[in-house]
């Protein structure tokens, strides 16, 4: 995920955004294939057993954005091979080999409709409906996670850039980046890909 130029309106942003989303969403999308298919194998990966796992503190909601409190739940861990199993090919290169979907292509691009965008590999919810809106550059967005517990961001120094990625608390999954050139009231971007999340209609 990239930052976007500023411009006076959504019409010119969303313009300035496909112009350099599409080339350099592209790039990413074939780089990290590339890159990410070649060198790791899941036959040595050491099965991963219940009595392991850490615990993890998260915000649970409905489908209607309503919370249900704070809970504290088993972080959720699988080797390579499961998470093949479990998920599409292009979810599992974006969720667990930090790729990037290329812009304007995913589903949840223009979903507005009341509910919750949840992790596609463990549920959790990310983010609420009202809080998405149209950035122009071809990925989902949205200025506020639904909980702050519930995602994790973190210093990426990939490609030459410094960026904040974003993932989920409780199984790691990567889901985006997240950008201070968003809307009021936070100012901040987060930038998704569609096929880290589902969407649970309210």
């Amino acid at each position: 995920m990239f930052t976007e130029t500023k411009g006076s309106g959504v019409s010119r942003r969303a313009l300035l955004g496909a112009a350099v989303a599409i080339p350099v969403g592209t790039f990413l999308f074939y780089f990290n294939r590339n890159r990410s298919s070649g060198g790791r194998t899941t036959s040595a990966e050491p099965k991963v057993s219940a009595d392991s796992l850490s615990s993890v503190t998260i915000a649970e909601f409905t489908d209607t954005g309503e919370p249900k409190g704070i809970v504290s739940v088993p972080a959720m861990q699988k080797t390579e091979a499961e998470w093949k199993k479990q998920l599409s090919l292009n979810s599992f290169y974006v969720t667990r080999m930090a790729d990037t979907e290329l812009p304007f292509s995913g589903e949840l691009l223009n979903v507005h409709d009341k509910g919750v965008f949840r992790c596609i590999c463990c549920d959790t919810a990310l983010f609420d409906s009202a809080t998405k809106f149209d950035s122009g550059t071809g990925w989902p967005s949205f200025w506020q996670p639904i909980a702050k517990e519930n995602v994790v961001e973190t210093t990426d120094n990939t490609f030459g850039m410094k960026r904040t990625a974003v993932s989920c608390r409780r199984c790691d999954a990567h889901l985006g980046h997240v950008f201070d050139d968003g809307p009021k009231p936070t100012g901040l971007r987060y930038c998704m890909n569609s096929v880290a999340m589902r969407f649970a209609k309210a």
